[in-house]
C-alpha cells in the first residue's frame, strides 16, 4: 500500500469518528483521498469505456456514504476494508439502476483480468454481488479477499496488509474463492483444467 499516508493520523481520526465528529470526515478524506482516488481509478480502468461513473465520482459517492452514517473503525486497514465493500455497493447499485432502465451496455467489472468470462452484461454485477453475499455467509474471509481484489483492485500484497493474513492464506483463499465463484456463476461450465 502506498505508505505516503500518515497512518497514525488516519487511525486517530477513525477512532475519534464515533465521538465528536466535527471536521473529522473532512480531515479523513483529505488524508485518504489520494489512496481512495487511486483505488477507484484502478477499479474504473477495468470498467467499460465511457462508463458514466468516473473515479472522482466513485470516491465522492463513497465519501457521502461514509459521512452519512455512524461508523466504528479500529484502524486504517478496517477503514479500507469498509471502503472496498462500499465501492462494491456503489458499483452494484449503479449496475442495478442500469438494468432497471433496460439499457444494454458492454459493462466490464474489475474481475475481467482474473475471470475473463465475467463482465459482458450489466446483470453480471448484480449476479456477482449476490454470489459474494452467499460466499460471505459461507466463508467471510474468502469473500473479503475477493472483494478487496475485485472491487478495490488491491494487489496481493495490499490484500495481505489490509486483512493481516499470510501470503499463503491469501493465495489459497483467492484460488478457492475464484473456483467457488466460477461454479456459482457458471454451473454448466466444464471444470477448469490444471
Amino acid at each position: 500500500m502506498g505508505n505516503q499516508e500518515p497512518a497514525g493520523d488516519i487511525t486517530r481520526l477513525l477512532r475519534a469518528w464515533g465521538s465528536d465528529r466535527e471536521g473529522i470526515p473532512e480531515q479523513l478524506l483529505q488524508l485518504t483521498y489520494e489512496r481512495l482516488r487511486n483505488l477507484a481509478g484502478a477499479c474504473m480502468r477495468r470498467e467499460r469505456p465511457g462508463h458514466t461513473l468516473q473515479p472522482t465520482a466513485l470516491v465522492n459517492e463513497l465519501y457521502l456514504r461514509l459521512a452519512a452514517g455512524p461508523h466504528t473503525w479500529h484502524d486504517r486497514n478496517h477503514f479500507y476494508r469498509f471502503c472496498a465493500r462500499a465501492m462494491r455497493w456503489i458499483l452494484t447499485d449503479h449496475a442495478r439502476s442500469r438494468l432497471r432502465d433496460k439499457r444494454k451496455l458492454d459493462l466490464q467489472i474489475p474481475l475481467s483480468d482474473d475471470i475473463p468470462w465475467l463482465g459482458g452484461r450489466d446483470s453480471d454485477i448484480a449476479d456477482l454481488d449476490m454470489a459474494l453475499s452467499k460466499l460471505e455467509s459461507l466463508d467471510a474471509r474468502k469473500a473479503r479477499v475477493l472483494e478487496l481484489r475485485l472491487y478495490l483492485g488491491c494487489t496481493k500484497e495490499e490484500t495481505i496488509e489490509i486483512l493481516g493474513l499470510s501470503k499463503a492464506t491469501v493465495d489459497r483463499d483467492l484460488n478457492l474463492a475464484r473456483a467457488w465463484l466460477c461454479r456459482e456463476l457458471r454451473p454448466d461450465a466444464p471444470p477448469a483444467a490444471g
